[in-house]
């Protein structure tokens, strides 16, 4: 399953930002969190991480287009490329179920533009135990340039929260 690349929320006023430059191209393997695109706006430069760990599948916009926040930047599939091949199955042995295992996710301070190294962590959306889907508001974070929405990189249920409100 493909794992959606959007513009995140880049501030109040912001509803549009520009595709500066691709750091990636489709095919290159990329590591969760790891800067894929950067985007310009008439008030900041935003890199967009990279929301899970896989293989750039798809490019949507190209550099130079214009995009409004929530759009939809590229995809990234799972793995590093190729399918892994089925498992051989031995005549005396039962296949193995594989276990449950639930992958926690590392919600990263988003990088707010070259001269922002700090914010203040403002309101948070959502409560340890809440259910949250891809993209929802997580916190707000506020610098002295602008206020950023955190969304969530991935669905699931917060488990942690290590930054209390006015951090």
């Amino acid at each position: 399953m493909a794992t959606e690349i959007r513009v995140p929320t880049l501030g109040e006023s912001v509803s549009e930002a520009t595709i500066a430059q691709w750091f990636k191209k489709p095919g290159d393997a990329v590591q969760q969190d790891e800067p894929l695109v950067e985007l310009e706006t008439d008030k900041v430069t935003v890199e967009v991480p990279a929301p899970a760990a896989g293989t750039l599948e798809s490019i949507v916009v190209k550099e130079g287009d214009t995009v409004e926040v929530g759009a939809l930047l590229g995809q990234i599939s799972e793995g590093a490329g190729a399918a892994p091949a089925a498992p051989e199955k031995s005549a005396d042995k039962p296949a193995a179920k594989p276990a449950a295992k639930a992958d926690l996710v590392d919600v990263i301070t988003p990088s707010a533009g070259e001269s922002v190294t700090e914010a203040e962590v403002g309101e948070w959306s959502v409560k340890v135990g809440d259910t949250v889907k891809v993209d929802d508001t997580l916190v707000e974070l506020e610098t002295d340039k602008a206020a950023q929405e955190v969304p969530a990189p991935v669905g699931g249920t917060v488990v942690k929260i290590t930054a209390e409100t006015g951090a």
